[in-house]
């Protein structure tokens, strides 16, 4: 899914997007030593049954606080596609489809939740059946109906209202290019969904696509009445059946949850409501939160963060079991846009690039996150170790002297000296601040003309989100997490010319040759792309370069010590919140 794994350097890259949603195995991954997990690998139950089962130890009461240095940008469940919206929402939102975490290693497994079943295929692929459970309530009580999830994908076509969500709809669903939502004078007239009774939704699709009961695990698949749906509004007060419910929401400040008292734990074989309540404080300063947290004085125990732990408190680390570790399939990058930066520009980016002197500024820990020579993480199948010369995550670039000078003169030679390099950074963030102004002076120091553009972190996500902001690098998605264990959820979503006007593309690529190569792996059996999309993934890097790979991210993030049952949640690459509890609450 987009949008990035969150953590304090992926604010620092401009908050990469990161993928939700993949089921992962620690299955071991080749030739890479220093991988985050091993090949995801594809796990269902579609007869799985709620209630989830209880977790040993756990006790109920009492209130999480999480204290978060990054904002999500929203919680309207069309618009979530960062991972930590995707984490959150879960409290409150419930999919037709979700991922179970089994086992001592949290394998997860993809499960029905609204859903009866994880769908039905037709002979001819185009059309998907769901049987739908009953009884389910909204917050207030009212039933849920059949009626409310068509009306929930309906919703997602409203692309200019909802800019920020997936966009697998726009190009599997049927009409999916010409359908523009609910809004409009023809907005109940959509052929791609319908509800022949109160217990079934169908999908109709222009193509085939295998991977529909993963998609439709998103938030975006969440139902919602038409009566309710306050378009931008609808994020303040959501109808939900998860859990919790929204108590209220200062966007860029904080998030309230209390008891959902309509959720049926019997019918939902994932979720727990052990805690009383969830409190999300937004844009505190990473360092800060991260000492309290470790420190777990007084309320303080009761906290957790999701940023990676920064490298400079491993000291104050007395406890490694106040560390929620595991792999996520995300890779982050520094992206350039490249209808603005020539591909012998782009290359000289690359080279005066000063990975080391990043990787410290950044606080990135090697061993949590190491260096990326690719674009597919390894924990995603399909994926290859490959190096290329000057893309392997590491290099002093620009602070060795001989490489800078070389640089400019490279620069001097093609006419494009004092080219300008253009980018949004946090200007409230002390490590986005710090990494803007190395990167500015090695850059300066190598020929380029730098233009950092200083905005507040709680809107971070606005700027780079749009694709055709005025800058040139770290316009989102700057990482990727795999929306679900499959290439088909990196490539065709990312590096195609369609994904410019969808909103997701990594370089703003717009390449006929390419695209048609994508094309034709996604058109392959599942098991024959396993095989191309390593090819893909190696001819992007080398004949376009819209992207510097820079790391495998993986969890590392610090709770308090009265937190029972912090898990990693490797769909996410994050805590895994629905069953988490106070050991004294």
């Amino acid at each position: 899914m987009q949008w990035k794994r969150i953590t304090a350097v992926a604010a620092t890259v401009m908050l990469a997007a990161v993928a939700c949603g993949s089921p992962s195995s620690n299955s071991g991954s080749k030739g890479d030593t220093n991988s985050t997990g091993g090949a995801q690998v594809k796990a269902t139950d579609p007869t799985a049954k709620g209630p989830a089962a209880d977790v040993d130890g756990a006790k109920k009461g009492g209130t999480i606080t999480v204290l978060s240095d990054v904002t999500p940008d929203t919680f309207d469940p069309t618009n979530i596609y960062y991972v930590d919206g995707n984490q959150i929402g879960k409290l409150f939102y419930r999919a037709l489809t979700q991922y179970r975490l089994d086992g001592p290693d949290h394998k997860p497994v993809l499960v029905p939740d609204l859903a009866e079943d994880l769908g039905t295929k037709s002979a001819d692929g185009l059309t998907w059946t769901f049987k739908l459970k009953q009884g389910i309530k909204y917050q207030d009580g009212t039933p849920v109906k059949a009626a409310d999830y068509a009306y929930a994908i309906k919703r997602s076509f409203a692309h200019d209202l909802y800019d920020a969500g997936p966009t697998y709809q726009l190009q599997f669903f049927l009409d999916g290019d010409k359908y523009k939502g609910p809004y409009g004078p023809n907005g109940a007239d959509y052929k791609g969904v319908e509800t022949p009774d109160d217990n079934t939704l169908v999908i109709h699709l222009a193509k085939k696509f295998d991977d529909l009961p993963y998609y439709v695990a998103f938030p975006m698949f969440a139902p919602i009445p038409q009566a309710k749906d306050t378009q931008k509004n609808y994020e303040q007060h959501p109808m939900v059946t998860g859990p919790y419910q929204v108590q209220s929401y200062t966007p860029g400040t904080e998030l309230k949850l209390t008891k959902n008292p309509s959720w049926d734990p019997n019918t939902d074989p994932v979720r727990h409501q052990y805690v009383d309540g969830w409190d999300f404080k937004f844009s505190q300063d990473l360092i800060k939160a991260q000492r309290q947290v470790l420190a777990s004085s007084g309320p303080d125990a009761d906290a957790l963060n999701y940023s990676n732990l920064d490298v400079s408190l491993l000291p104050e680390v007395k406890d490694q079991s106040q560390l929620v570790k595991g792999q996520s399939p995300c890779t982050i990058m520094y992206t350039m846009d490249t209808r603005k930066i020539p591909l012998d520009v782009r290359k000289l980016i690359a080279k005066a690039h000063p990975y080391d002197a990043w990787r410290k500024v950044a606080g990135l820990n090697p061993t949590d996150d190491p260096p990326a020579s690719t674009i597919l993480p390894p924990a995603v199948p399909g994926f290859d170790k490959y190096e290329l010369p000057g893309l392997t995550g590491t290099g002093k670039g620009a602070e060795d002297d001989a490489v800078a000078a070389e640089v400019k003169s490279e620069l001097a030679k093609i006419g494009k000296s004092n080219f300008e390099l253009s980018w949004y950074y946090s200007i409230d963030d002390k490590i986005s601040t710090q990494t803007t102004q190395l990167r500015k002076q090695m850059f300066e120091k190598a020929g380029f003309k730098v233009r950092a553009i200083g905005v507040p972190k709680a809107k971070i996500r606005t700027f780079t989100g749009d694709q055709n902001a005025p800058v040139n690098i770290g316009k989102t998605p700057t990482g990727w997490c795999s929306d679900w264990p499959s290439g088909t959820s990196w490539f065709p979503v990312l590096f195609k010319s369609d994904a410019i006007a969808l909103g997701n593309s990594v370089g703003q690529l717009q390449d006929k040759a390419l695209d048609a190569e994508i094309d034709a792996v996604t058109a392959k059996t599942p098991d024959e792309q396993l095989k191309e999309w390593k090819n893909v993934d190696k001819d992007i890097l080398e004949k376009y370069l819209p992207v510097l790979p820079l790391y495998y991210s993986s969890t590392n993030s610090p709770i308090g010590k009265n937190i029972g049952h912090a898990i990693n949640d490797p769909t996410q690459g994050m805590p895994e919140f629905t069953s988490m509890f106070l050991k004294q609450p």
